[in-house]
């Protein structure tokens, strides 16, 4: 539901918010009430020591102070229970509660204070009695302080420009005032949201990169997020509900691009050949990453491994540019790739915004120089995937009949947004060579236009694992996640807390989602609800969208597509056409960019994307296929190509 408003601002907290941290805190407090409570009874009888009246005095208004305030937190959970996240009315009083359980904390702390004084004065009572007191004023005080946290972490900067008591009916978009409004909404959201990167990335540079990167970042979360009433829970719990609603669909309708058939002789054996590429290449993305990644796969090894590189030094007769710890990272390439160190032509760690680590070395086995890019690893990293912004690029995009003297080709590989920024280098050098093919790693979505995704096909493969979440993130694919949040929870018939309960259940054990707590029934709706009017801003563009209309990508940010032709790699689990190996396996097809046009929610959304877990499963995939080409046929392929 929107914010909770108080003290005549918004919060980034909601009404439903409170159950799980008030049913906490009610533990807590019980706890500390009951062994008060037995501390007085045991030992009241030696309370007559010096100051031990004052002991005993603070003792029972302290149980009383602590009954008052389990009594109010015990409202504020059961008050937090009731309603649904579109349905606050329930909820009304929770706003006067909050102030009375506000109000409560003044007495606490003046008590927590004077029993500290006395502590500290040294008061000659009981061991026992003495190590309660000062175990009270010590929960006591981590109590306030927790809450105090609490509240800056709540903290909205923006909530004092919003509207609370902005009507609910639909206004015009070209009304004056709601434009006005969300004008000065985005102004004030990007302003904080640079703050916000500024300081998550306090450690790097101030380089004309680096304030662009954090410009653009900025403009990008203010744009995604200034148009919603969310609260985190929210969204965590919408996160939920589409993950059940997602499985509780089953077998999505296939994307009308897509032609089912069956796989022809030169198909399978384009597949066989490009997939043999993928897992050989992969090897070079991986070693792109230096040390970590190498120790993370090799934890027992790794560092012994390439301990002793991390100390030598060498003398290098290519151009080995350096960086950090490169030693480091070139003890882990050798290792990784299998190379010579004189097969190494350059390579370069320096990492910096828009500047990526690479190496480009001579592949003897397959007659090649590789170009490999590093995928996501710094903030630096992170900064450069951020910037959504799109500009054109000037290519020549009709070379034809060119020949070149046979001699190794050029391949460019790449990880992430290593794959992205191989891809785009590729294209570049796609004129001068002609020749230039490019292996892509689970490469962002967001990368080309139409034209340029129609012409990368000749020469680009991409390789995607499972339900990989950098795939199928675009800045249209991220609005239609936002409208599938806000329409799945307007019409969730349950409250957040059991949402959120299920949803953990469901995420770590598993379950049916047929009994999924919605009133959809897994129908479409002809007209918008009123319940996903109240979660957007009056004035913003999607405030008037249409739930059969598709969601376009804002003017600033247009529609962008994957690389290249797409292998999809799906686990199938352990049963398949082949039984040699009893290991789960992966069905490998070709797969159209529109199978990739939605983010899919899952546990190993995030998995699928990691580069251990990449190559973990090309070596299955490709061990399996050699082993089917051996086992005795039993009714088909493993390769279902689309």
């Amino acid at each position: 539901m929107p914010g909770m408003v108080l003290f005549g601002r918004r919060w980034a907290i909601a009404s439903d918010d409170l159950v799980f941290p008030g049913v906490f805190e009610l533990l807590v407090r019980v706890l500390w009430w009951v062994g008060i409570l037995m501390l007085y009874l045991m030992h009241r009888g030696k309370l007559d020591c010096p100051g031990g009246v004052l002991l005993s005095s603070y003792l029972i208004v302290l149980l009383v102070l602590l009954a008052i305030i389990i009594g109010t937190v015990s409202a504020i959970v059961c008050v937090s229970m009731k309603g649904t996240i579109c349905n606050p009315g329930p909820r009304k009083s929770m706003s006067k509660l909050l102030y009375v359980r506000l109000a409560l904390f003044l007495p606490e702390m003046v008590w927590a204070s004077l029993g500290a004084a006395w502590i500290a004065d040294g008061v000659q009572c009981d061991r026992t009695v003495g190590s309660g007191i000062i175990a009270t004023v010590v929960v006591s005080w981590l109590i306030i302080v927790s809450t105090v946290l609490t509240i800056l972490i709540v903290f909205d900067p923006l909530g004092g420009k919003a509207a609370p008591g902005a009507p609910l009916g639909p206004q015009p978009l070209d009304s004056r005032e709601s434009s006005q409004l969300l004008s000065g909404l985005r102004t004030a959201a990007t302003g904080v949201w640079e703050t916000r990167v500024r300081l998550l990335c306090c450690c790097i540079g101030r380089d004309d990169h680096t304030r662009v990167a954090f410009s653009s970042t900025a403009e990008l979360f203010s744009t995604y997020f200034s148009d919603t009433d969310l609260v985190p829970s929210d969204i965590a719990a919408g996160l939920a509900l589409l993950h059940q609603q997602q499985d509780h669909a089953r077998s999505p309708p296939e994307p009308t691009e897509v032609v089912t058939r069956s796989p022809g002789p030169f198909q399978a054996a384009d597949l066989d050949a490009e997939l043999e590429s993928c897992h050989h290449y992969m090897q070079f993305a991986a070693a792109a990453y230096g040390w970590p990644l190498y120790v993370y796969r090799n934890p027992f090894t790794g560092l012994c491994r390439v301990g002793g590189d991390c100390c030598r030094r060498r003398t290098a007769d290519y151009d080995l540019v350096g960086g950090d710890q490169l030693n480091c990272h070139f003890g882990s390439i050798l290792q990784t790739t299998g190379l010579q160190h004189r097969d190494f032509i350059h390579i370069s760690f320096h990492d910096k915004v828009y500047e990526l680590p690479f190496l480009v070395a001579l592949d003897h086995r397959k007659e090649s120089v590789v170009v490999a890019i590093r995928g996501t690893m710094s903030l630096q990293d992170i900064l450069t995937d951020l910037s959504a912004e799109s500009e054109p690029l000037d290519i020549e995009c009709e070379a034809q009949d060119c020949w070149a003297h046979k001699e190794y080709r050029l391949v460019i590989v790449g990880h992430s947004l290593g794959a992205g920024a191989a891809a785009l280098l590729a294209l570049m050098l796609k004129s001068p060579y002609p020749q230039v093919r490019c292996y892509a790693f689970s490469p962002p979505r967001g990368l080309l236009s139409k034209s340029l995704y129609e012409y990368s096909k000749t020469f680009i493969v991409s390789l995607v694992l499972g339900k990989d979440v950098i795939p199928r993130l675009s800045v249209t694919n991220l609005e239609d996640l936002k409208r599938r949040i806000l329409r799945v929870i307007a019409h969730c018939n349950k409250p957040k807390y059991k949402i959120l309960l299920r949803g953990c259940w469901y995420e770590l054990f598993g379950g049916s989602p047929e009994d999924l707590p919605t009133e959809l029934d897994g129908g479409d709706l002809t007209q918008p609800l009123l319940g996903e009017h109240s979660l957007l801003v009056h004035g913003s563009p999607a405030y008037s969208f249409s739930s059969e209309s598709p969601l376009e990508s804002p003017t600033k940010y247009p529609p962008l597509y994957p690389p290249g032709r797409i292998i999809h790699l799906e686990e199938e689990g352990a049963s398949g056409s082949c039984s040699c190996s009893p290991a789960a396996r992966y069905t490998v097809r070709w797969a159209h960019e529109s199978e990739f046009s939605r983010i899919l929610i899952g546990p190993k959304m995030l998995t699928d994307h990691m580069p251990d877990i990449l190559m973990r499963v090309l070596d299955h995939v490709v061990s399996d296929r050699a082993a089917c080409v051996s086992c005795p046929a039993q009714g088909g392929s493993s390769v279902d190509q689309a």
